[in-house]
């Protein structure tokens, strides 16, 4: 890659194309999910669900320095309330809760977005245990991906799963994404360093969108 067309590729967008925005609603098993721009007042939902949900969530997230319990309190969520919302103003990142008939039930989140020529975004997301079956992470998945290939303006978002995330790697699968390698030793997780498979989709692939594929393959419906 040329010099030029590295900076091309790197350029910094200093708008914020897609957020923030109201996603949804859309109607699965488990009940009405939309998605909502992330609030401060969110901390002790936040917090709640995050520290009960400890087993379920901490297998899979990058190891964080301190104990759970401080990082998920409730004072910590106004720092990456803050820091998420002044990376969204940059357009580097597009922050979202996922609700579930109104009720706040885990994250979802476009970023490392860039620009330019390139237009590629990670998405990650975390739901509620309560929420893990019933087409809650799939729906999520399908509302944002669409916003970002249409709205924002992106053309490419990959997803870094460990293997052994079944329901995780189901639900990208479900969705359209194509799994194009395994990536070694990619994030400590657990206190270790964890394989992840990289799975991937360009706006070509979404056909008239990923919401649309599920309302017809009768695993949702508009709300």
């Amino acid at each position: 890659m040329s010099q030029s067309e590295q900076g091309a590729v790197f350029t910094v967008e200093t708008r914020h194309p897609g957020w923030p925005a109201r996603l949804g609603p859309l109607r699965v098993p488990a009940g009405v999910v939309a998605l909502r721009p992330i609030r401060m007042r969110d901390a002790r939902e936040w917090s709640r669900i995050r520290l009960r949900d400890r087993a379920h969530l901490e297998q899979w997230e990058p190891t964080a320095p301190g104990p759970w319990t401080e990082r998920n309190a409730y004072w910590a969520w106004p720092p990456q309330w803050a820091g998420l919302r002044s990376l969204a103003r940059r357009g580097q990142c597009l922050p979202f809760v996922i609700t579930v008939d109104g009720a706040f039930a885990g994250q979802i989140t476009i970023g490392n977005v860039i620009r330019a020529s390139l237009r590629s975004a990670w998405v990650g997301y975390w739901v509620a245990s309560a929420n893990v079956r019933g087409g809650v992470a799939s729906a999520a998945v399908a509302l944002v991906v669409d916003h970002a290939f249409s709205v924002a303006g992106l053309h490419r978002i990959e997803a870094t799963v460990r293997p052994e995330n079944e329901a995780s790697t189901r639900v990208l699968a479900r969705s359209g994404f194509r799994q194009e390698g395994l990536f070694r030793r990619y994030l400590e997780v657990a206190g270790d360093w964890r394989d992840h498979l990289c799975f991937a989709i360009t706006a070509e692939e979404t056909g008239s969108g990923l919401v649309a594929a599920m309302v017809h393959a009768g695993r949702a419906d508009y709300a």
